[in-house]
């Protein structure tokens, strides 16, 4: 039996859940499909050949790319290598987009078609892009509402999927049951602390964070009355948690790391402090009040404030339009004030109620479920295009 081949690239651990869930879902409709390419732990557990670890080449910011050039040339050599040799009948490329658009040139050159799946957030900045994935994309899957009428006047086959988070975002655990199983006093409130899924942001975030659970729970007439929950990714070990500082301050706070239990454990926090990328979504998604924060080097800062000409920097604010979730960003995130953003929200509050109110906007405009099915109809007909 011939069997179809793809190449699926993606960077963070964001990324590598939205390219497996898009494998899951054509599995389900072509089952002849052999993939191979970059990733994480989700392709890896589906049996996709990972010939590159997503892990060593996904990084934020001017300093760090530099820090990481070898593993990225590495990795672009050896994608590079597996389409000359090893054509597949279609490049599927996700996010990442300086790394992406470079291995689509080399896929257009050798004749294969490239379907982009998340498209970089060109209506941000660098708006320049947009000519080069006219020029080196086949067919756009775009996953926020407003994207595809953007592309789509620029010139690009442009098709708006809906955002696949909608289909694998919810919690199975009701909050009394969430508390039974982690031995958690139901009169507690929670406050989550989310400083992201690479360590480069948990040593920048996490000790503003803690210092923030201090200063609230100083104000609490009984200080065991609120519970900080930390979520440990897949992409990082305990051990860069402790060493952000979580070790110092256990025995001084009541706090609970959480293990593979994401969802469930933000659906029973009362407000979130959380580093601005794809877990904002996520959050909306499940209803819950954060304040975002963004925190970069200061080179990259520098560049960024001049490339970047937008009134707001979170997903979430960009789709309601307005200030629904507080921002802070670089040197606006201290202790001081993300204890007091969080405080705004926590309890019954107006601006509590007013935010609650805005995410359920935000998620309405996300669309319908099922993302992935959609994305998946776009990649068989580019392969029947293919093998015409």
């Amino acid at each position: 039996m011939l069997h179809r081949k793809i190449m699926i690239v993606t960077g963070e651990a964001s990324g590598d859940l939205h390219g497996a869930n898009l494998v899951r879902a054509l599995r389900s409709k072509c089952s002849d499909i052999v993939f191979c390419g970059m990733g994480g732990a989700e392709l890896e557990s589906l049996g996709v050949e990972i010939l590159c670890d997503a892990d060593k080449v996904s990084v934020v910011g001017i300093t760090e790319v530099f820090s990481h050039l070898k593993d990225i040339f590495t990795a672009l050599s050896i994608l590079k290598k597996k389409l000359a040799l090893d054509p597949p009948d279609l490049l599927i490329i996700i996010d990442l987009p300086d790394f992406n658009l470079i291995l689509a040139k080399k896929a257009k050159k050798l004749g294969i078609p490239v379907f982009y799946y998340i498209a970089p957030q060109v209506w941000a900045w660098r708006s320049g892009r947009v000519r080069t994935i006219k020029k080196r994309v086949d067919k756009l899957g775009v996953i926020l509402p407003f994207e595809e009428n953007y592309f789509k006047q620029k010139g690009v086959d442009t098709e708006y999927v809906g955002h696949p988070l909608l289909d694998t975002v919810q919690a199975t655990l009701s909050r009394e049951d969430f508390f039974k199983k982690y031995n958690i006093d139901a009169n507690q409130r929670c406050i989550g602390l989310l400083p992201g899924s690479r360590k480069k942001e948990i040593a920048t975030l996490l000790p503003s964070f803690l210092d923030a659970a201090h200063l609230l729970q100083k104000k609490q007439k009984k200080p065991d009355s609120l519970l900080f929950l930390i979520p440990q990714a897949s992409t990082i070990k305990r051990n860069d948690l402790d060493d952000a500082g979580l070790s110092c301050h256990e025995e001084r706070l009541n706090i609970k790391v959480i293990v593979d239990d994401r969802y469930n454990m933000m659906s029973v926090c009362d407000a979130v402090v959380a580093a601005s990328g794809t877990v904002t979504l996520e959050l909306a998604i499940l209803k819950i009040p954060m304040v975002v924060v963004y925190k970069l080097t200061a080179v990259t800062y520098f560049f960024a404030r001049l490339l970047v000409k937008l009134d707001h920097f979170s997903l979430v604010n960009l789709i309601a339009g307005k200030t629904a979730v507080p921002e802070l960003l670089q040197h606006e995130v201290t202790a001081e004030n993300v204890a007091k953003e969080l405080s705004n929200i926590t309890g019954n509050t107006a601006e509590r109620e007013q935010t609650l109110s805005d995410l359920q906007e935000v998620k309405a405009r996300l669309g319908e479920k099922g993302a992935s099915a959609r994305a998946a109809e776009v990649v068989l007909g580019l392969l029947k295009n293919r093998n015409r």
